[in-house]
C-alpha cells in the first residue's frame, strides 16, 4: 500500500531588501533558513515548508494565482498589484528599522511645487505606478506617470518634475537634494496567503501557527523581564513602580514575609526602574531576556 504522499506548505520569502530581516524574524521564531547564492530555494528545517525567493513587487500575484500558498510582502505590493489575497497578519518590520515605510511625493528642493495641485500636467516618475495614479487621482490631479526601473531620485529635474519615492529615514532623498511634498501611502509588512490555501484545513493551521511565532517575537523586541524579591510590607511600593505589560505576578515565598515579583517592561525603562525598585526595598533583581510573548 503507498504512502500517503508528504503535504507541502509553497511559501514566498522576499529577495531583495527584506530577505535578510525575513530570515531573521523566521529565525527567531524557531525556523531557521539559510540561503545559497546560486538557489532561489532556500532551504528550512521544516519539512512541511518549502520556500521560495521572489521579490516583494511581485509577490502578492504569485499568492493570488496559487503558484504560492503564502508570502511575505508589503501592503503597498499588495494594493499596488491589486492582488486578491487573504492578509493574515501585519509584521511590523523593514530593512532598517520596525517602522512603517512611506510612500512619499518627492520634488527637487529649488522646484516651485508646494503641493500636489502643482504637478498638473507634469511628469511623475515611480515604481509604484498604480498606487500613484490612485493619489492622483484621489487629489483630482492629471499627470504623466512614468514607471522607473530604478535610481528614482536622480531623475529630477531633468527626466521628471517629481518622483513617489519610497523611505524610512529620508536619507537618500535628502542626498539628492530632494524635499517631500506630501505623503502618498504608509506601509506595513504583511504575511498573505492564497485564498484557496487559507480554506483548506491542514494549511491554515501551518499559517496560524507560523503567524502566531512570528508575532510574539515582533511582541518581545524592545521588552524585557524582571523579577525580585520584596518583603510584604514593601509590595505596594514596588509596585508603584511597575509599568508592567499587564499586571506584574506575584508569588509567595517560603518565608511569609516575602514575595517574589516578576514582570515585562520595556528594556530602556531598566535603568531608570531598577533604582527606584532598589529604594522601594525590592532585592536579588534579576533582568532577563525575552524572546517571545504570546498572548
Amino acid at each position: 500500500m503507498a504512502e500517503p504522499q508528504q503535504r507541502v506548505l509553497k511559501l514566498g520569502i522576499p529577495a531583495g531588501s527584506l530577505q535578510e530581516s525575513t530570515a531573521q524574524l523566521f529565525r527567531k521564531a524557531g525556523y531557521n533558513i539559510t540561503f545559497s547564492s546560486r538557489s532561489y530555494y532556500p532551504t528550512i528545517d521544516d519539512d512541511d515548508i518549502e520556500c521560495l525567493l521572489i521579490r516583494a513587487q511581485e509577490m502578492a500575484r504569485y499568492v493570488e494565482q496559487g503558484v504560492l500558498d503564502a508570502g511575505i510582502t508589503g501592503l503597498d505590493w499588495v494594493l499596488e498589484t491589486g492582488a486578491d489575497v487573504v492578509e493574515i497578519c501585519e509584521l511590523m518590520f523593514s530593512k532598517v528599522s520596525r517602522r512603517p515605510v512611506r510612500w512619499v511625493l518627492c520634488v527637487p528642493n529649488d522646484s516651485p511645487v508646494q503641493s500636489v495641485k502643482d504637478l498638473e500636467g507634469k511628469r511623475i516618475a515611480t515604481e509604484a505606478v498604480g498606487l500613484t495614479k490612485s493619489y492622483l487621482e484621489k487629489h483630482g490631479v492629471q499627470a504623466k506617470v512614468e514607471f522607473s526601473w530604478g535610481a528614482t531620485e536622480v531623475k529630477p529635474p531633468q527626466l521628471a518634475d517629481a518622483i513617489v519615492e519610497v523611505t524610512e529615514t529620508g536619507s537618500s532623498l535628502r542626498a539628492n537634494n530632494l524635499r517631500i511634498v506630501d505623503e502618498v501611502l504608509k506601509s506595513t509588512t504583511r504575511f498573505i496567503a492564497n485564498k484557496e490555501s487559507w480554506q483548506d484545513p491542514w494549511k491554515r493551521t501551518k499559517l496560524e501557527n507560523i503567524a502566531l511565532m512570528l508575532r510574539s517575537c515582533l511582541a518581545a523586541e524592545g521588552k524585557v523581564g524582571l523579577m525580585m524579591n520584596v518583603r510584604r510590607v514593601d509590595l505596594q511600593k514596588v509596585l508603584d513602580h511597575l509599568p508592567a505589560l499587564q499586571k506584574p505576578t506575584v508569588s509567595s515565598l517560603s518565608d511569609p514575609e516575602w514575595v517574589a515579583v516578576n514582570t515585562i517592561v520595556d528594556e530602556s525603562t531598566v535603568r531608570t526602574i531598577v533604582p527606584n525598585l532598589k529604594e522601594a526595598g525590592a532585592t536579588g533583581i534579576v533582568e532577563y531576556s525575552i524572546n517571545k510573548i504570546i498572548d
